[in-house]
């Protein structure tokens, strides 16, 4: 992690409402190095998808640039994968299919051969080689994730955006993925940014915390370093007193100092 793949340049996003303007987020500086796993979280509404979207290209900015590798981003392309959390797969298709159409559409001068074998790689890289010919509606969410995440990566991006992608599934399914993913994070080593409202999650995965401000306006109100060293065992750094520091300085940041007029 010594060369900055993202900045982030005095970002700043505004929608036209009825109202008038509505300034979602307003003044984000940050940089984040190639390979890292950085977790962005905070309260509902305050810009985080969109602050990732401006990285994906499905949003513009209205001042300021994110520069990938020095070029300001300027639209959707495959060198920047998301994961959403509802999956975003195509029901009437197999898993195998769902990921090859991904390469198909991406490298399509690709010989038959060489496609098979790279579906087949991702599908076992999530543990579906098994369920490769099942269709979409015959998978569990787990599954699906699984999936998602196969055909994000199956392309060889070099950032990989996570949109709460474990945020529907249940406690057992969640932890697992959470395991799966870092283990394919270790192999790919490409650059991850993830949304999370669960901060065991964050601390767990992460090596930044960003925790943004409350909208109107969000902004980036604090980044925890997280250096917990690696490969993480969830055990391990649950006993190190440094993981309580954390979590604690995160949930005085969401809840006293940045609380919701709900929560306080």
């Amino acid at each position: 992690m010594t060369a900055t793949l993202l900045r982030f340049e005095e970002l700043g996003l505004t929608y036209p409402t009825p109202k008038g303007p509505y300034p979602v987020l307003e003044g984000i500086n940050f940089e984040v190095q190639a390979g890292e796993f950085v977790c962005v979280i905070g309260h509902s509404g305050c810009g985080k998808s969109t602050l990732l979207n401006t990285v994906s290209g499905f949003a513009k900015p209205t001042s300021g640039r994110v520069l990938l590798k020095g070029n300001p981003i300027q639209r959707p392309g495959p060198d920047r994968m998301v994961v959403f959390q509802g999956y975003a797969l195509l029901p009437w298709l197999s898993a195998y299919d769902n990921v090859a159409l991904a390469i198909e559409s991406v490298k399509p001068q690709l010989s038959e051969r060489e496609k098979r074998e790279i579906v087949m790689e991702h599908l076992e890289l999530v543990g579906l080689t098994q369920a490769a010919e099942k269709l979409i509606t015959q998978l569990s969410g787990g599954m699906k994730q699984r999936v998602a995440i196969a055909r994000a990566l199956a392309i060889r991006p070099e950032v990989l955006i996570l949109d709460e992608p474990f945020g529907a599934l249940d406690a057992i399914t969640k932890e697992e993925l959470q395991e799966e993913l870092l283990k394919i994070w270790n192999t790919q080593k490409c650059t991850v940014l993830m949304i999370t409202h669960d901060i065991d999650e964050a601390l767990f995965l992460a090596d930044r915390l960003v925790m943004m401000t409350n909208g109107p306006a969000a902004g980036i109100g604090e980044v925890l370093s997280i250096d917990f060293p690696r490969p993480r065992s969830r055990e391990d750094i649950m006993e190190d007193p440094r993981y309580y520091e954390l979590r604690n300085r995160a949930l005085d940041f969401l809840y006293n100092r940045f609380a919701h007029d709900d929560d306080a």
